[in-house]
């Protein structure tokens, strides 16, 4: 009897911490009308928001891991349009082409490993590359935020994702640039057609490959397409060696130094996959020159780039398919 009542008095104890844990985390989040999510707006100078999304009060499991996804935004994009909404006769229409919030409360749904928390990350310029090129000490800046907003979770179990759409892929190069290593805590990176940023020379495929090496539960996504012929006006949107494609190509060709690949592809796409996944470079073929670049992320995008290499990719979803997250979209 004794021994029973100190038992429960032992597991009091631990609900009544992880509930105070929870309380003092999210103490100053507010809750949102969309799905209770519970919103933090916070703001960095220079010129720098970050909003902060985390799942309900009732849909947060404090015994799993929390998953922190840094979302880096595209250029030219509104948080409000990169999250999305239901779209209505007279809305922007860049409010229906990323829905990284719909997305993301479909991983919360279906990615049983981890609470889903996702930080979007917007220049006052709508511009990451702007914002670093007139910045000064800008990549120190990017690791300061990065930190102080895993901070925010210091009592939690905290695993972090670098991610980032467009120009929100030099937010991560940015973090790339600050660090001699890349820190343990960073379980992910993702470029979703972003890695325009990539250079040998600064030593990205070498940290990369290094933190591969260190853990097997690093995982690294890259998502672009063919964009070389793609023209606008008559212009070509890229220099012959400024794409995601071109970048994703020699990125792949420095890892592939260290790791052995192997690729499967189809009328789609061309995949390239190493460490037993753990590593994917999609590529989108592109013989007519048509512009995908934010198509990749629509059409579940954003879900395969933080789901490859585990066992729920392509459950419940398909890449390159229909979109899989309708019914979480907000209003």
């Amino acid at each position: 009897m004794k021994l029973l009542l100190i038992f429960f008095w032992l597991l009091c104890i631990s609900v009544s911490a992880q509930y105070s844990i929870n309380s003092n985390v999210f103490g100053q989040f507010i809750t949102s009308q969309h799905f209770g999510e519970r919103i933090l707006n916070l703001r960095f100078e220079p010129e720098i928001s970050v909003q902060i999304n985390a799942p309900s009060k009732e849909n947060y499991d404090s015994t799993k891991k929390s998953l922190l996804i840094f979302y880096a935004l595209p250029n030219g994009n509104s948080i409000e349009w990169t999250i999305g909404k239901e779209s209505k006769p007279g809305d922007d229409w860049h409010f229906d082409i990323q829905h990284i919030g719909a997305q993301t409360r479909f991983l919360r749904e279906y990615y049983k490993e981890a609470n889903i928390i996702i930080a979007y990350l917007l220049t006052d310029s709508k511009s990451w590359p702007a914002w670093r090129r007139k910045t000064a000490d800008a990549d120190l800046i990017i690791k300061s935020i990065v930190n102080s907003a895993a901070n925010l979770f210091n009592p939690l179990e905290i695993k972090l994702v670098l991610s980032g759409h467009s120009g929100g892929g030099s937010f991560i190069f940015g973090f790339l640039n600050s660090v001699k290593k890349i820190p343990e805590i960073v379980e992910r990176i993702t470029f979703l057609d972003s890695n325009y940023g990539y250079e040998d020379s600064l030593k990205h495929g070498d940290k990369i490959i290094d933190w591969l090496k260190d853990s097997e539960d690093h995982f690294l996504s890259v998502i672009a397409y063919d964009d070389r012929d793609v023209k606008i006006n008559g212009k070509n949107v890229v220099s012959p060696t400024g794409g995601t494609y071109y970048r994703s190509k020699l990125m792949k060709a420095r890892l592939e130094k260290d790791f052995q690949f192997a690729d499967e592809s189809d009328s789609s796409f061309t995949i390239y996959k190493a460490l037993n996944g753990r590593v994917q470079f999609n590529l989108k073929e592109n013989p007519n020159a048509e512009i995908f670049h934010t198509v990749l992320v629509e059409r579940n995008g954003f879900i395969q780039s933080i789901l490859s290499g585990t066992e729920y990719e392509g459950k419940k979803y398909k890449f390159w398919g229909e979109r899989c997250y309708e019914q979480w979209i907000g209003e």
